[in-house]
């Protein structure tokens, strides 16, 4: 079922809002910044993409919900939704939640109560409503997976919108396991680059209105873009590592869902997060699904600029991948200097290389821990 995006909101280490942080993507700027959530003296790097939002450099409780609620609350004013339509459902994917919350609970005795864990609470503050949120915690394919379950929600009839969001913020005991993972010691991430050493975290949320594009030209909506597909598979191969076969299966069911042909996808927005296995694993896989299309295709990754950004990637992924089809300008992939020699033949866009744009199709890969994979296929409104 074709899905009409009609509002869309992300906030990231470079931006505050959806315009400045594509504007920022597209400069090649870097959210890259000494770690400001807690002391970096205990870790082997010392850097991270967050968003600039402590004073004093003090952490508190409740930002993954801030970010949250900010770029849900912009995405239902750019959709020009009335709230108090019983029909609404909210749906939420996050891969950690509200964690640095209980951190600072347990470790600084910072006040929290159980239901401010719940998205539910803070969303319908912010909107004035009383809407039902589904949260689902998918790791880092959650908010695209998200965005697959609002298509059936949408298609069997439960909601007539979805509210779809994404969220995190960086937390010390991810910060720490990664610190741990990680064979080497990254001070920032370059996606698909021969020297990559890893990936680091980074704060982000992003939101999108779906409707069914009937609905949505019933009631003069603009549509930003359309959702041709999600694709999802779950392999389960291995608690960490991606399986090739795997991100194939959800490469191909997308392509089937949207009646999509590889060779008629223009752009890429790809999981890239800068570690051996993911890149490797990706770039093998793409060019399995899409054949020759895989070296045709303009391919950005964003976490070069962003960092990874946990459950909210995939949904910063589609954000900007809509804003990309509608602006004609591709983000580049920053730090690529030496391309890994499994992707050597791809066609990454890159710092002072030619970024425009006149493609109509985007795809945006999503890949999480435990093989949850969902990629989702968009189409320029005509």
């Amino acid at each position: 079922m074709k899905l009409a995006v009609t509002g869309s909101a992300m906030v990231t280490s470079v931006g505050e809002d959806k315009h400045r942080s594509f504007e920022a993507l597209c400069a090649g700027q870097s959210g890259r910044k000494p770690l400001q959530s807690f002391d970096a003296d205990r870790f082997n790097v010392s850097y991270a993409y967050e968003i600039a939002d402590r004073p004093n450099r003090q952490d508190r409780v409740l930002r993954a919900s801030e970010m949250l609620a900010k770029a849900v609350a912009a995405a239902v004013e750019e959709a020009r939704l009335s709230v108090r339509d019983a029909a609404i459902g909210i749906i939420v994917g996050t891969g950690l939640r509200e964690l640095r919350s209980l951190e600072l609970f347990w470790t600084k005795g910072e006040p929290l109560t159980i239901d401010q864990l719940h998205f539910e609470r803070i969303l319908n503050e912010t909107l004035g409503s009383a809407l039902p949120v589904i949260t689902v915690s998918n790791a880092c394919s959650a908010s695209s997976f998200a965005l697959a379950l609002a298509e059936d929600f949408i298609s069997d009839g439960t909601f007539s919108h979805v509210i779809v969001g994404g969220c995190d913020a960086i937390t010390e005991s991810m910060f720490g396991l990664l610190d741990r993972v990680n064979p080497l010691h990254p001070d920032r991430v370059q996606p698909f680059e021969r020297d990559r050493k890893g990936v680091l975290m980074g704060d982000g949320a992003a939101a999108v209105v779906v409707e069914s594009v009937e609905r949505a030209a019933a009631r003069q909506a603009d549509l930003l873009a359309v959702v041709r597909s999600v694709g999802t598979s779950c392999d389960a191969i291995h608690e960490t590592a991606p399986d090739t076969g795997g991100l194939v299966r959800a490469i191909r069911d997308a392509y089937a869902r949207g009646g999509v042909a590889a060779n008629e996808v223009d752009l890429a927005m790809v999981h890239g997060t800068g570690t051996s296995l993911n890149d490797e694993a990706e770039a093998q896989a793409m060019h399995e699904a899409m054949g020759e299309a895989a070296n045709a295709v303009r391919v950005s990754a964003l976490k070069s600029m962003t960092g990874h950004t946990s459950g909210a990637s995939g949904l910063v992924g589609v954000v900007t991948a809509i804003e990309a089809l509608n602006n004609g300008v591709v983000p580049p992939t920053i730090g690529l200097v030496n391309v890994m020699d499994g992707a050597r033949t791809m066609n990454f866009v890159r710092e002072g290389w030619n970024s425009l744009f006149s493609g109509t199709i985007a795809q945006v890969n999503a890949f999480g821990f435990g093989g949850v994979n969902a990629v989702v296929i968009l189409e320029k409104e005509a």
